[in-house]
C-alpha cells in the first residue's frame, strides 16, 4: 500500500480530501481552526516532495450552492497556516473552469475546491461525480477521518480511479494506527471508560468492547439505567426504561466473559439540574424522589482511579457527570487525572468523542494523554467493529 512517505509526488497533482468543516461566526470568521491545522502535515508533505495540492472538503449541510457554506472564507487562513503559500479557490469542485485551474497548477501551488456538498452527488457516492473529481489530479489522498464512515464520492468512491495511486494522509494514518492499538492489539490490562447520557447511543460499542477489555467502567447519565435495572431507586435521574433488559444482559455478559464491569456505587445527587442545586452524596441506588444523580461519588472515584491506574491501555469515551457545571465535575476531572497518571507510567491512552475531548481541553490535560481522536461518528463506528468505507477504499 502506498503511503505519503513512500509515494513520489514530484510533478504530480495530489487530490487531498480533508475535513475543513470548521465553525464560522456570523461574520464568516473561523472560530476554531483545529481541523485545518490537523491537515497541514499532509499538504506540506505533498508540496515538499515536489507536488501540487488540490484540496477538497465539505462545509456544513448545504442544500445546493449556498453562499453561507462557501469555502472562500478559509482561503486566506489556509495560506497563512501554510506559511504564505498562495492558495487559489476554484468557483466549483467540478466543471470546465475548475478543470482549467487544476491543469494550470504548478508544483508547490495549492488549489482549494469549492464545497463538495454543493452537489447532491457527493453524498450519494455518485460514480460519475467521483470521476469528474478524479480527472483533476494524478493521485488521491484521504485525510478526512471524520467522514471515513461515509461512502461519499470524495471519501471512498474515488479510490476506484486511482488503483495504484491512493493513500492515507498523515492524520488518517495516525488515527487508524492509534485506534488499532486499542481495538486490534491492546496491551493488558485494557480498560474502557464509557460515559455519556444514553445507553442507547453506546450499546453496540459496549457489547463490542466486552470481547476486548479487562475492565469496563460505566459513567455519565447511563449509570442510572444500569442501577435501575438492578433494582435501585434513582429518583428522577436520567434513565432509558426501554434499555433496562439490555442493561441486565450486559451485566450478565460481563460476568460470563470475566470482564470487570464497574458501575457507580455512590453519586452526587441534586434537587434540580443546576450548579446552585442542593446536593448530597448517596448510594447510587438510594436517590430520593425528585432528586437526580449528576456526578459519581467519592467511593466510585476511588475505584475508578485504582482500575485506571493499573491499566496498560485506556480508552476514554464520554464524561462521568455533568462536568460543564463545576459542582458536578469531580468525577470527570478524576478520570482525566487518572488517565494522565496511567499514561505517565507507560500506558497507551486514547480519548475520543466530543464531550471527552471537550473535558480534556477544559481541564488542560490534553498534553498528558497519548492520543486525542477528533472524529465523532467515524470513531464510534470503528469502535463498534464496523468497516469504514473511507478506510476500506484505501486498503483494498
Amino acid at each position: 500500500m502506498q503511503t505519503i512517505d513512500t509515494y513520489d509526488f514530484s510533478g504530480k497533482k495530489a487530490l487531498i480530501r480533508v475535513d475543513f468543516n470548521v465553525p464560522l461566526n456570523e461574520n464568516f470568521e473561523i472560530t476554531d481552526d483545529t481541523r485545518m491545522r490537523k491537515a497541514l502535515p499532509t499538504i506540506q508533505a505533498v508540496l515538499a516532495k515536489g507536488g501540487s495540492a488540490i484540496v477538497m472538503s465539505h462545509l456544513g449541510r448545504p442544500k445546493g450552492p449556498e453562499a453561507k457554506f462557501s469555502l472562500k472564507p478559509l482561503v486566506n487562513h489556509l495560506s497563512e497556516l501554510l506559511g504564505g503559500v498562495k492558495v487559489a479557490i476554484a468557483p466549483d469542485c467540478i466543471g470546465d473552469e475548475t478543470q482549467a485551474l487544476a491543469d494550470a497548477l504548478q508544483p508547490g501551488e495549492v488549489l482549494l475546491l469549492e464545497n463538495l456538498r454543493f452537489h447532491g452527488e457527493e453524498k450519494k457516492g455518485d460514480e460519475d461525480f467521483a470521476k469528474q473529481l478524479a480527472n483533476l489530479g494524478d493521485c488521491w489522498v484521504n485525510d478526512a477521518f471524520g467522514t471515513a464512515h461515509r461512502a461519499h464520492a470524495s471519501t471512498a468512491v474515488m479510490a476506484k480511479f486511482f488503483p495504484n495511486d491512493k493513500m492515507f494522509g498523515t492524520l488518517v494514518s495516525s488515527e487508524v494506527e492509534s485506534l488499532d492499538k486499542v481495538v486490534a492489539n491492546p496491551q493488558r490490562p485494557f480498560t474502557a471508560i464509557m460515559g455519556g447520557a444514553k445507553v442507547s447511543s453506546k450499546i453496540t460499542i459496549i457489547e463490542n468492547m466486552l470481547d476486548k477489555v479487562d475492565n469496563l467502567i460505566i459513567g455519565g447519565g447511563m449509570i442510572f439505567t444500569f442501577v435501575k435495572a438492578m433494582g435501585g431507586n434513582i429518583g428522577s435521574s436520567l434513565c432509558e426504561d426501554d434499555y433496562l433488559e439490555m442493561a441486565k444482559n450486559i451485566v450478565e455478559k460481563a460476568k460470563e466473559k470475566g470482564v470487570n464491569l464497574i458501575i457507580a456505587s455512590d453519586c452526587v445527587a441534586a434537587d434540580k439540574f443546576a450548579n446552585d442545586a442542593n446536593i448530597e452524596t448517596v448510594a447510587a441506588g438510594d436517590i430520593k424522589e425528585g432528586w437526580m444523580g449528576l456526578d459519581v461519588g467519592p467511593d466510585t472515584i476511588a475505584t475508578f482511579k485504582e482500575v485506571i491506574g493499573n491499566s496498560a491501555t485506556v480508552l476514554w469515551n464520554g464524561p462521568a457527570g455533568v462536568f460543564e457545571m463545576e459542582n458536578f465535575a469531580a468525577g470527570t476531572v478524576a478520570i482525566g487525572d487518572a488517565v494522565v497518571e496511567a499514561t505517565k507510567k507507560g500506558a497507551f491512552s486514547l480519548v475520543g468523542g466530543g464531550d471527552s475531548v471537550a473535558a480534556v481541553n477544559q481541564f488542560g490535560i490534553s498534553e498528558g494523554v497519548s492520543y486525542i481522536s477528533t472524529a465523532g461518528g467515524a470513531l464510534l463506528e470503528y469502535l463498534e467493529g464496523k468497516d469504514l468505507p473511507g478506510i476500506a477504499a484505501v486498503r483494498s
